[in-house]
């Protein structure tokens, strides 16, 4: 008949706060469930620092290790709500019949709901609002914010419950009683229903010009794109995702060894593409870190059970999945008249899903860097090979950052890209050194490494001296604290 449902979902929490929670699930296998159940991890603020997973077509079995986010740290983590997450969209296990006739059936869509929240606008209260619908375990759908000449800001967030409590007023009530209450000096108004058609039209994005959706969504990186991006992700000399196909090890199933540059949610994106091209994973092991990248070993079969032998889907496959490694987002800063725009896409699940946690992250970078945001708009935007979710951004100038100068919004982009990919302190450190020096050694830059080692004092770095020789620079530092 199966297993106790409790034993479906085990979680085992490390024995110190610098240990990974260890996630175990064990239960009948479906279609995509690794993508789904990596999805809710993503959701929850979680990074996969190890993984081991293997199925028999029938019945799976996943162990995941997890540690949460640097700057996920102030939310609070519900684990009990988390593995109530993960049991739902594991199959039952109960009698095969009953299974059968539930991978059979399709799932209703969650209902979703529209938050209207009125308040004086102040810096940084865009994220403050959405940090505080991510811990009540709200998905943004939709979202439209506009600043009226007053000071006064009117969010209209459509958002759906991870829960699935929302249809009761008791749910309904608690939010919009939380809100009120964390910004009872700013709220003017909150008010919380079921959306009605006006979702609908705030589903189509308005209008993008040709030359900003080309470079938003060209899938060709150039030469020093690629490698200025692999600079600001890791220390180590940049380098290519690295798709090696084997298809004379095993009899049975297609070997697909993967290295690439470690990156928040990449266990998703490799699980995404496999579930929207049909392609099951009948074993993976996804190794830890080494020096900021992964090393993965997928045996994967397609849905009637055979290895991968058509060239054709196994190029579409590695193309795929070296693409989604290399540049799972996209981010670019531009003009929209006389404004300055900023613009964030992600590719959507075949299903209908964007990815998690792409508003949190990116309204979580401009509050560090000190950007107001005017208005924001989520939409999506379909091309020839993709449906994709695009974040907009109308941004307010301020004296750190011009606008209007090319360097500050390559910085901006390149910090905005850090979060959303979740680098650590020292990688992304090694990034904006990168930044600085790819201009010029002038004085005038060794000012400014010298100000960006400093301005880390998570690290606890001391400039102990610099040297210069030539166009290299030289520059010995001392660390009191553990390096990440």
């Amino acid at each position: 008949m199966g297993i106790p449902a409790d034993d479906v979902v085990l979680i085992q929490q490390g024995k110190s706060p610098h240990d990974p929670t260890i996630v175990t699930v064990n239960c009948p296998d479906k279609s995509g469930l690794g993508c789904d159940l990596c999805r809710i991890i993503l959701e929850f603020g979680l990074h996969i620092t190890r993984a081991d997973f293997q199925t028999d077509g029938r019945w799976c079995y996943i162990v995941l290790w997890v540690v949460q986010l640097q700057h996920s740290n102030l939310l609070r983590l519900d684990w009990d709500s988390l593995k109530n997450r993960l049991l739902r969209v594991s199959p039952p296990c109960l009698t095969p019949l009953y299974y059968d006739q539930k991978l059979n059936g399709s799932s209703a869509a969650p209902s979703v709901y529209l938050l209207k929240f009125c308040c004086v606008d102040r810096k940084g209260l865009l994220h403050d609002v959405t940090e505080v619908l991510t811990e009540l375990e709200f998905t943004i759908q939709r979202l439209k914010v506009m600043t009226t000449p007053d000071g006064k800001v009117v969010d209209l967030f459509f958002i759906t419950d991870g829960r699935e409590l929302l249809h009761t007023k008791k749910r309904r009530d608690d939010t919009c009683g939380y809100l009120c209450d964390l910004f009872r000096e700013y709220c003017i108004g909150c008010e919380l229903q079921l959306a009605g058609p006006e979702c609908d039209n705030q589903r189509n994005l308005s209008s993008l010009p040709l030359a900003v959706a080309e470079e938003l969504f060209s899938c060709e990186l150039s030469e020093k794109e690629s490698c200025m991006q692999a600079l600001r992700t890791a220390t180590t000399s940049p380098k290519k995702a690295i798709v090696t196909v084997d298809n004379l090890l095993s009899p049975a199933h297609t070997l697909l060894q993967i290295q690439c540059v470690d990156q928040k949610g990449l266990f998703y994106d490799i699980l995404r593409i496999s579930k929207d091209l049909n392609i099951q994973v009948a074993y993976g092991r996804f190794s830890s870190s080494i020096k900021g990248y992964r090393n993965m070993d997928l045996f994967v079969q397609q849905t009637d059970g055979k290895k991968i032998l058509d060239p054709k889907l196994l190029d579409n496959l590695c193309s795929r999945l070296k693409e989604e490694m290399l540049h799972p987002l996209r981010v670019i800063i531009t003009n929209r008249g006389p404004d300055t725009e900023l613009l964030v896409a992600n590719p959507v699940e075949l299903c209908g899903k964007g990815r998690p946690r792409v508003f949190y992250d990116v309204t979580l970078a401009l509050k560090k860097l000190g950007t107001c945001i005017f208005s924001a708009e989520i939409g999506r935007h379909s091309t020839q090979d993709h449906q994709w979710e695009v974040y907009r951004f109308l941004l307010v100038e301020n004296g750190e950052f011009p606008l209007a100068s090319g360097q500050a919004r390559n910085q901006m982009a390149a910090g905005i890209r850090r979060t959303l990919m979740g680098c650590s302190s020292l990688f992304a450190l090694a990034g904006d050194i990168c930044g600085l020096l790819d201009e010029d050694a002038s004085v005038h830059n060794l000012v400014r490494v010298t100000e960006a080692l400093i301005s880390w004092p998570r690290l606890g770095l001391m400039v102990m001296s610099v040297y210069v020789y030539g166009s290299m620079l030289l520059v010995p530092v001392y660390s009191s604290r553990r390096s990440d």
